[in-house]
């Protein structure tokens, strides 16, 4: 920690007798006695918070260099690049965690009535960090660092086999979107769910070791530390994300009974009661849009002939648009935007992600772009955060504040965009469809609603619920499968397509489990920010459907997106939704833009049976 010469406010040069009554009389003429401790307070609080926004920025860049390396370039037998990235995360943490900046900041926030909004926000911001961190447990705060990037290893690091033959993620991805062999679709879903095996002692690990970091400052469990970053209780948390799927359960069910008629169909089966796994384009079930075809466009097709490159590049022309500046040359040179080669010597995270590794000015993206839809709006999305990063890495916003005003809010700015560029009038305006074409708004709207509706029940449902078990509940080991495809089938009406018994551990195989742990509520909370934003900006700013926007080139959209991202964390994000929105978050919008689609799916789904209750 950088230390500085202790504050002296009233330092001169004349005799220390002439001094004291020169301080006195000023002190007597000019103010009360206790206002001389506010400004000695508040100097001393600006001091520690300079020296600690500082000392922080080189740790947490040293940490998240090592961290890029370990995702980006994984090395069997390589134990260097995993070491060097667990000193790093320790450091950091050590200092996160100190006796001194917790005793410091918990002092200074006792006599909060002396301070500003800005500096009692980066004391709570401190705290929290400090929470995951603290110098108390020192040996346990290591050894979770520790777990957690061996867990991350060997997540990454892990060779998917189907039929001997070793096999990626897009590949995986290729066959549950397209194949209609059920038997090559099991081995598919099955090997994406091999990996989980292997990490199931390494989850039950970290689930004591994250546990036992946090309740040393006070937590209940590490479920609770992470939503307490919302200003919520975890029961707070928890009602907040039953509401979302109890608004948005009627259009669900209607979903899930579609599903299951369109899919027995699709492969030639009897129509089942539950969804099985493997039948779905996506290995998790959280969104099922390629489900459908929508006539009249092949956006692969377009976006294969334009290459991978194009697309990061139009997704950068298409902020730019909006009032953005351009990426850093840094960003395209130090980024690793496209999947290792076959013959590579190396592994890498095949999950997209957006890293701000200085908190400043070095953004970079770690994804696997190949040129199709989904990589379209996955790529479009990862640059909403680093956009973000760029607008609130201002002299404004403290170091120490350098995030979303929630951490919802973050997902939510990407996935505005994403749903954007696939709108029709966009896509015309890029000249990746015709004006010509008539699209069917029937089927756009259940492809949209197969992605962003679905999602509510897995995000705020399965996932949120799991974590929730595993943490707060403290979950047994023998128990985690069992309770992973209970809270499938009761939240998305899905079962596994033959017995999952304890030797596996499905819920391992989401990354986010292993090392973005008990956050995924974010994601959910993100999709129903989103149309509450997209509802605002196509009425308001744009005067257009929200059905079929074009934000392309609208400088008053990204008035509107930046004053969003600006202050960062800097803010409460209740009140600041409710000033930006004039309410405050609600699902109403996403169920208002699809409410055109639930006439559509009743009368579809008119004879058939549902399986799904009508409440939840």
């Amino acid at each position: 920690m950088l230390h500085l010469n202790p504050p002296n406010m009233y330092k001169t040069l004349l005799p220390t007798a002439l001094c004291i009554c020169l301080m006195a009389c000023n002190t007597a003429e000019k103010s009360k006695p206790e206002n001389y401790v506010e400004d000695s307070l508040n100097h001393e609080v600006v001091t520690f918070l300079e020296e600690y926004n500082t000392e922080i920025q080189g740790l947490y860049y040293a940490s998240a260099k090592a961290q890029w390396e370990l995702n980006t370039h994984i090395v069997e037998g390589d134990t260097m690049t995993s070491k060097k990235a667990a000193q790093a995360e320790e450091a950091l943490a050590a200092f996160m965690g100190s006796e001194e900046n917790i005793k410091k900041s918990t002092s200074y926030l006792e006599k909060a009535e002396a301070l500003n909004a800005t500096q009692i926000k980066q004391l709570e911001a401190i705290l929290y960090n400090a929470g995951n961190n603290p110098s108390t447990v020192e040996d346990v705060v290591k050894e979770r660092i520790a777990a957690e990037t061996k867990q991350v290893e060997m997540l990454f690091g892990y060779q998917m086999t189907m039929d001997g033959e070793a096999i990626d993620g897009n590949e995986i991805n290729a066959i549950l979107k397209n194949s209609l062999n059920l038997n090559e679709r099991l081995k598919a879903w099955e090997a994406s769910k091999e990996v989980g095996a292997t990490l199931k002692a390494g989850l039950e690990n970290l689930q004591q070791l994250r546990n036992q970091s946090v309740q040393a400052l006070g937590y209940e469990d590490y479920f609770d530390y992470q939503v307490s970053d919302y200003g919520m209780s975890k029961e707070e948390l928890i009602a907040s994300c039953e509401s979302m799927i109890k608004d948005l359960w009627p259009l669900y069910r209607e979903l899930h009974t579609w599903a299951r008629y369109e899919l027995a169909a699709k492969y030639g089966q009897e129509v089942p009661d539950f969804i099985p796994a493997h039948w779905l384009t996506n290995k998790w079930g959280q969104e099922w849009g390629a489900m459908v075809e929508i006539e009249g466009i092949d956006l692969d097709s377009e976006l294969e002939a334009k290459g991978a490159e194009w697309i990061v590049k139009e997704g950068e022309a298409f902020y730019q648009s909006l009032g953005f500046e351009a990426l850093p040359e840094s960003f395209y040179t130090q980024s690793s935007l496209y999947p290792a080669p076959k013959d590579a010597d190396y592994k890498k995270n095949s999950h997209a992600s957006a890293w701000h590794l200085d908190l400043d000015k070095d953004v970079r993206s770690l994804m696997s772009i190949v040129p199709n839809t989904e990589w379209w709006g996955t790529t479009l999305h990862e640059l909403g955060h680093i956009y973000y990063y760029m607008t609130y890495s201002n002299p404004d916003v403290p170091l120490v504040l350098r995030g979303g005003a929630n951490r919802a809010y973050h997902e939510a700015m990407g996935s505005l965009i994403g749903l954007a560029a696939l709108q029709k009038p966009f896509l015309v305006d890029r000249g990746l469809l015709s004006e010509e074409a008539e699209l069917n708004q029937m089927q756009l709207l259940l492809s949209e609603a197969l992605d962003f509706v679905v999602l509510i029940p897995w995000g705020a449902g399965v996932m949120t619920q799991f974590e929730h078990a595993l943490y707060a509940n403290n979950l047994p080991v023998d128990a985690y499968n069992k309770r992973w495809w209970e809270l499938k089938k009761k939240y998305q009406g899905i079962v596994p397509p033959t017995t999952r018994g304890e030797e596996y551990c499905d819920a391992a195989s989401k990354t986010h489990i292993n090392n973005d742990a008990a956050q995924y509520y974010d994601y959910a909370m993100s999709n129903i920010l989103l149309f509450q934003f997209h509802q605002h900006i196509a009425t308001k700013i744009l005067k257009q459907d929200p059905h079929a926007t074009n934000y392309y080139g609208s400088k008053a959209t990204g008035d509107f997106l930046k004053n969003l991202m600006v202050k960062g964390a800097n803010v409460d994000w209740k009140k600041d939704l409710e000033e930006k929105l004039g309410e405050g978050m609600s699902a109403k919008a996403m169920a208002d833009y699809f409410a055109p689609l639930m006439d559509y799916l009743k009368a579809l789904n008119e004879g058939r049976k549902y399986t799904l209750a009508e409440r939840l």
